[in-house]
């Protein structure tokens, strides 16, 4: 009995394993095709307003990838990752300078891709933990295998959080501009783009002079790119 108990529990181990990947495989699979009306990180923050005793009213609306601002989409790659077309999900270079700074004694600053982003906002809670960190790369490895590069920003757009209780593109552009997510401008855009790493804090309405700086810099990033030309390489 007792030489039996090690074998029982790592038989049952592995089912469970092989049944999170089979689960998470599946579910990648459907939501290439499927419109996402929902993510983990707006599941968490509904979960803290009702912990807090404060309302918290989420605005989403899913809107495909034809009827997102191609000035948007690219102000997100120059903000975010600017090697979005290429890599494979993971942009190593960035990450060894974000470590060599850390190292240094600056903070340690994110170097996360678009790819990751994705996976982590819509499978995942924030927050930074290696078991966090560890399931990240799992999703990001699935969804750059099973998704071409269009869905991963088209999710992306769709769920990123830009204010509190707003996600996704076409709730932000509404909530800030009173624009859809296909009328923004470059300028509009830029703003959004440059929100990003501190979207509960800042406001693309009302820009601090920090954000209307980021916003020149992502509008001087978003022609050497080539405008929206960039977004060709995208195409499968």
């Amino acid at each position: 009995m007792t030489q039996g108990w090690p074998r029982r529990v790592l038989r049952y181990f592995l089912i469970a394993i092989a049944g999170f990947v089979t689960v998470s495989v599946l579910l990648v699979l459907l939501l290439r095709v499927v419109p996402v009306f929902g993510s983990m990180v707006m599941v968490e923050r509904k979960v803290q307003s009702w912990v807090s005793a404060e309302s918290l009213n989420i605005r989403h609306d899913w809107t495909p990838w034809e009827r997102l601002s191609d000035q948007a989409k690219l102000a997100v790659i120059a903000a975010e990752d600017q090697k979005f077309p290429q890599h494979y999900g993971f942009d190593f270079d960035q990450m060894r300078k974000a470590l060599m700074a850390w190292r240094s004694g600056d903070n340690l600053r994110g170097a996360s891709t678009i790819s990751q982003q994705t996976a982590k906002n819509l499978f995942l809670w924030t927050g930074r933990n290696w078991l966090r960190k560890a399931l990240e790369a799992w999703f990001t490895v699935l969804i750059e295998l099973l998704w071409p590069k269009e869905r991963i920003l088209e999710v992306y757009l769709n769920i990123a959080e830009w204010d509190n209780g707003v996600f996704g593109l076409e709730a932000a552009a509404q909530h800030y501009f009173g624009v859809s997510a296909s009328e923004l401008n470059t300028t509009q855009a830029s703003r959004l783009a440059a929100i990003l790493p501190n979207p509960r804090e800042w406001s693309a309405s009302r820009p601090s002079s920090y954000v209307l700086q980021r916003s020149q810099w992502i509008q001087r990033q978003m022609r050497q790119l080539g405008g929206v030309r960039y977004l060709e390489r995208l195409e499968p």
